[in-house]
């Protein structure tokens, strides 16, 4: 069989899958997923003797250490993985859930309830513990799922698969309920992208590269996993010591991921006092400063920034610096230079956080605290197919409710519309 054929044939067996998936109780979708948690630990030196063979292979070709790191397992990595299917199995199920129920005047009573959106394809490129966490979300919302990850994981990735399917199979879950596109073939992609008969959403997380493909040549609805251009203001009446804390955080944490800080705003009052100890910091965590003429005034050792540094996600440790005169400038530039990411203020002044939180107009936005948080373990979902950056259908971090749609259910007594 050849790989369009197989790549439809995958899909079909999706779309049935995703009957059968919809009906399964909350009980058995909890029990799946500890069973999968448990394995991934037994399976951990599987895991990691796969993940050293995509390691090796990416450091042959030259690729770069933000990379690596996010291409890495290890022991800790793979308890995580671990525990957010546990944290999975705890939240409530969002299938069935009435959002809203209401009786007509003439006795039809209507409920709008959730219901799962069917077949998702999941396209995503170097993080192996993506595949764990979307299966996952997945399986407690209801759907099938199509994952098609990035060629330089794909040890990692069949590794994980594999050990979670095996999981499904004793339980007799359908074949279609979790599939992996398992080749380094880009032609798979767009014959993927085709499949509008069976597939209900495309999901893409990745390089910027990767989602300008997806969304030109996808057939079926896309919401995106967008990069990360995420700003830290530091505002004329914020605590410094704190602002310091939460920059360096947002920065040095993890470089290499889509809620790092990309660039650092500061209100010119206070920078001064406040961005020769910051950047000193940042410095000998070894990060390279890209800034405009007046920070360069106040710490000479940095570089001067390019238009093109404020819209750029370096995931990396490089960081652009701006001083601006106010919150209106700074409000201005995150809107207009930023990804609507994640952006957060530092600030002691309520009525400018909150023009803050209200004008920025970012699927996150956050006063006092490290864009860092921007996660769905964090948010308290229990994972997340990705961060989306659209206003449909989904916007912020994507879990359980974000993976499902809804249908009207309505009751009636033998009414007749006259």
């Amino acid at each position: 069989m050849n790989l369009k054929k197989r790549i439809t044939e995958m899909a079909k067996k999706a779309k049935t899958a995703s009957r059968y998936m919809a009906q399964v109780s909350s009980f058995k979708k909890n029990v799946l997923l500890k069973e999968m948690a448990a394995c991934l630990l037994k399976n951990k030196d599987l895991i990691l003797r796969a993940n050293k063979k995509d390691i090796v292979q990416a450091g042959r070709r030259g690729l770069p250490s933000a990379f690596l790191e996010r291409l890495t397992l290890n022991e800790k990595r793979i308890k995580e993985m671990a525990e957010s299917l546990i944290q999975i199995s705890k939240l409530k199920d969002p299938v069935g859930g009435v959002i809203k129920a209401w009786a007509r005047p003439n006795g039809l009573r209507i409920r709008k309830v959730r219901v799962p959106v069917g077949v998702i394809a999941i396209i995503y490129e170097s993080r192996p513990n993506v595949t764990s966490d979307c299966i996952g979300l997945a399986l407690k919302s209801g759907n099938s799922v199509i994952l098609r990850g990035g060629r330089e994981a794909l040890n990692s990735n069949l590794a994980i698969f594999k050990t979670l399917k095996d999981v499904m199979i004793k339980n007799r879950i359908p074949e279609g309920a979790v599939s992996l596109l398992a080749t380094a073939d880009r032609s798979a992609l767009d014959a993927l992208l085709k499949q509008d008969a069976f597939i209900d959403l495309v999901m893409p997380r990745g390089g910027e590269g990767l989602i300008q493909r997806v969304m030109k040549l996808s057939r079926i609805p896309v919401i995106k996993h967008y990069k990360g251009i995420c700003h830290v203001y530091v505002d004329e009446e914020a605590d410094l010591d704190m602002a310091q804390d939460i920059c360096f955080n947002a920065k040095v944490q993890r470089p290499g991921v889509c809620n790092a800080m990309e660039s650092l705003l500061v209100h010119e009052r206070v920078a001064s006092r406040f961005l020769p100890q910051m950047l000193k910091r940042f410095k000998q965590a070894g990060v390279e400063i890209r800034a405009d003429a007046f920070t360069k005034k106040i710490f000479r050792d940095v570089k001067r920034a390019k238009v093109s540094d404020y819209r750029t996600e370096y995931l990396n440790l490089i960081l652009s610096v701006k001083v601006v005169k106010d919150l209106k400038e700074a409000i201005w530039h995150i809107n207009h230079f930023g990804s609507h990411h994640s952006d957060a203020i530092v600030t002691d002044d309520a009525a400018s956080a909150q023009r803050f939180l209200n004008e920025v107009d970012s699927a996150c936005v956050y006063l006092n605290a490290s864009t860092r948080f921007t996660d769905g373990y964090q948010f308290g979902l229990g994972a997340e197919i990705g961060i989306s950056t659209d206003k449909l259908h989904a916007r912020g971090p994507v879990g359980l409710e974000e993976l499902t749609t809804y249908k009207y259910i309505v009751y009636g007594k033998g009414q007749i519309r006259t």
